[in-house]
């Protein structure tokens, strides 16, 4: 029996898988984190997080956050009061990113998180969020964001070069100290059924940041670029090659995935098709899941898919849905494999 890490290797590269990959079972290296993932740095921690059904908090980009009750994850809080950016055109006035000048104790603190990791079963994965575009609309707003790409071009590149330097530099802070095998970074492109920019738009504005960016994780020896992305992005797969990610996580049904899979394997995986819409509910039962799970499997095949809720790591909202979902995937395993 093939362990986690090499089964999900043998997914995505075509070969000899010996099961489906379960959901985040090959990232799933942290027990203590949230994301089962590792998330605790001098960075991160340096930057208030709100809690589910807790107070509002400001990061430290300066960002209102709020995560209410009973929702899939945090989000920015956008009123007039609240808005870090309000001028495009005066960002370098506005906007400061977070200091990086952590001492090396610092860093060497968080280290033993990766002690009881068994590198030979599962990859040292590296959560990170936001990305390049929701730091923007966080920052701005997702109206004034949208219209800044039209009205204007030039100040919005040059915040989005500002972003990137930043996060190169982080990068370079994790890879020093963690050495990750694989970053799984959040970046939603899109709505339920449309992408937010044309694909002419993000590829003059997104395609040569996000290929430095990860470029550079790939350049210190990092094997898989996971990113979630949970929403329609279909027409932005050919610049998800481009830029070096490997599993495009969080595809939504909305995407026709199967026809995905046969159009693109082997140049990239694709791990969702099971939306949170549909099974992760108030109601959920393991009837609905087992047939949506079914469906998936069959569909899709045993190479470059993995069946994966599509919220962007390990959990749901309501309790024993994701379990649920997991049971239903070894069941497709013993089926078809």
């Amino acid at each position: 029996m093939l362990t986690k890490k090499q089964n999900l290797l043998e997914t995505i590269r075509g070969g000899n898988p010996d099961r489906f990959v379960n959901q985040y079972e090959a990232f799933d290296c942290s027990p203590a984190s949230p994301f089962g993932m590792i998330y605790a740095d001098p960075v991160v921690m340096d930057s208030p997080m709100p809690m589910p059904g807790g107070p509002d908090v400001v990061d430290s980009w300066g960002v209102t956050r709020s995560w209410p009750a009973n929702v899939p994850g945090q989000f920015p809080v956008h009123d007039e009061a609240h808005k870090v950016l309000k001028d495009i055109t005066q960002w370098e006035k506005t906007v400061k990113a977070p200091r990086l000048d952590h001492s090396q104790d610092e860093w060497d603190r968080f280290k033993p998180q990766l002690d009881p990791i068994d590198r030979n079963d599962v990859f040292v994965t590296i959560f990170g969020a936001p990305g390049i575009f929701e730091q923007l609309h966080y920052l701005m707003g997702m109206d004034d964001c949208l219209i800044s790409f039209y009205e204007e071009p030039e100040a919005m590149k040059e915040l989005i070069d500002y972003i990137t330097e930043w996060k190169l530099g982080y990068a370079k802070l994790l890879c020093d100290n963690f050495h990750p095998e694989v970053i799984f970074q959040h970046d939603d492109w899109g709505s339920h059924k449309s992408s937010f920019l044309s694909p002419d738009m993000f590829e003059e504005f997104f395609l040569e940041p996000y290929k430095k960016w990860y470029g550079y994780y790939k350049s210190k020896g990092v094997q898989i670029i996971a990113h979630h992305n949970d929403a329609y992005s279909a027409n932005l797969v050919p610049f998800m090659i481009e830029m070096g990610i490997d599993i495009w996580q969080g595809c939504v049904s909305t995407n026709n995935v199967p026809d995905l899979v046969k159009k693109y394997g082997g140049k990239i995986s694709f791990m969702g098709d099971i939306d949170n819409g549909l099974v992760d509910r108030e109601d959920w039962s393991q009837e609905n899941i087992a047939k949506e799970v079914r469906r998936t499997c069959e569909q899709n095949g045993k190479h470059y898919f993995i069946p994966c809720i599509t919220q962007g790591g390990k959990g749901a909202v309501y309790d024993g849905v994701y379990e649920a979902i997991a049971a239903e995937i070894d069941k497709m395993s013993r089926e078809m494999f």
